[in-house]
């Protein structure tokens, strides 16, 4: 398989043969390479299972068919291997990284990542991507010689998102600008995903009007186009089409831009992408500027619509009172999270306990702690 991606693959993917490797050296395996390794393992962790129970936007068990944390990273996994697939870089890898860049998310979605956030003002805050990072490095049990999952140099390194420099697998070498093409689609995707999929569940949702649809550009475009196909088109599978038909504009639109950019870039290896200033997938300028439209109408119409605000409210008010209780009293942590306290310290310790739990087990949580 590894002589496979060496002849298939453009030269300058990240190869399965040519990876940094772990942090604890293992025996390679017999039939499966580094990153289908990373996806297995991500997968079969207690994590990845916790996320069917997580909110992406609206309260987990509102409704059947809504987003989770779960399916949200199936999808955006789904769209990571389309998108490196048409420019010949390595599928596993971006597959791996989309399915663990949200193992860090905390119960109760961005509304939860914001309360937390603000229960660790004064304590190192929280960033759910850090998280994640935690989650593999640390917070995984799943071998007794070592903590976390032991993932290769190149997943861990997809998982820092949005950082100015990345540090190298090691000291000896300079800090780099972008992680390879594969990590930066793994980013694109889940954009391209929770911008698509956040409005399919809004409408679902009933709490966008076609009025106010007809405000976005993107959706105005895609509406359009669905409608010269499809001219009989009615709801509620109209919406269904318009929102299949932005994801594939979007999906062609990264890969054509991508491939001139890295043509005009002219790399020639994995390691020349880690040294340009900028990176290489991207949005053409038009398709760039209207998802920062699409990202504000969002915000204005969904996230803090007054239905997703008031239920986030009551929920992340009990997620407070739960970090507050947790920190007077730490027993109620149990024996594997208290143990940790003194290397991490009681409130980090605390943060990585109640992010790890689901929007469920947080409410049984605070009903059971019946506070004042």
């Amino acid at each position: 398989m590894e002589t496979d991606e060496r002849r298939v693959l453009a030269s300058f993917a990240q190869k399965s043969g040519d990876s940094r490797g772990r942090k604890y050296r293992e025996p390679s395996h017999a039939y499966r390479t580094e990153f289908q390794r990373d996806r297995a393992r991500i997968i079969h962790s207690r994590a990845f299972r916790r996320l069917e129970y997580k909110t992406q936007v609206f309260l987990n068990g509102t409704g059947d068919h809504l987003r989770t944390r779960l399916t949200h990273s199936i999808e955006v996994a789904s769209i990571s291997r389309t998108i490196a697939r048409s420019l010949s870089l390595n599928e596993d890898l971006a597959e791996a990284i989309a399915l663990a860049h949200d193992l860090g998310h905390p119960p109760f979605g961005h509304s939860g990542e914001e309360m937390l956030a603000e229960c660790m003002r004064a304590h190192g805050s929280f960033d759910h991507n850090r998280q994640s990072l935690r989650v593999v490095e640390l917070l995984e049990s799943a071998y007794p010689n070592f903590a976390g999952l032991n993932l290769t140099f190149e997943v861990r390194e997809g998982l820092r998102k949005h950082q100015a420099f990345y540090d190298p697998p090691t000291p000896a070498e300079e800090k780099y600008r972008c992680p390879s093409l594969e990590a930066q689609i793994a980013n694109l995707a889940d954009e391209i995903t929770y911008y698509s999929h956040d409005l399919d569940d809004a409408v679902d949702f009933e709490i966008l009007s076609a009025p106010q649809l007809e405000e976005d550009a993107v959706w105005q475009r895609s509406h359009r186009a669905v409608l010269a196909r499809y001219p009989g088109a009615r709801e509620p599978e109209l919406h269904k089409l318009i929102i299949r038909d932005i994801i594939d504009v979007e999906v062609q639109d990264v890969v054509t831009t991508s491939a001139q950019s890295i043509v005009d870039a002219g790399v020639q290896s994995a390691d020349e992408v880690r040294k340009q200033q900028a990176p290489l997938i991207r949005y053409s300028d038009y398709l760039l500027e209207a998802n920062r439209e699409l990202r504000r109408f969002l915000y204005e119409n969904v996230y803090y619509h007054p239905r997703v605000a008031a239920v986030n409210r009551r929920a992340c008010e009990m997620l407070r009172k739960v970090f507050e209780a947790y920190v007077v009293d730490p027993d109620r942590l149990g024996e594997a999270a208290t143990k940790r306290i003194e290397a991490e310290g009681l409130h980090r310790t605390v943060c990585d306990y109640i992010a790890g739990m689901t929007d469920r087990y947080l409410m049984e949580e605070y009903a059971r702690m019946k506070p004042e």
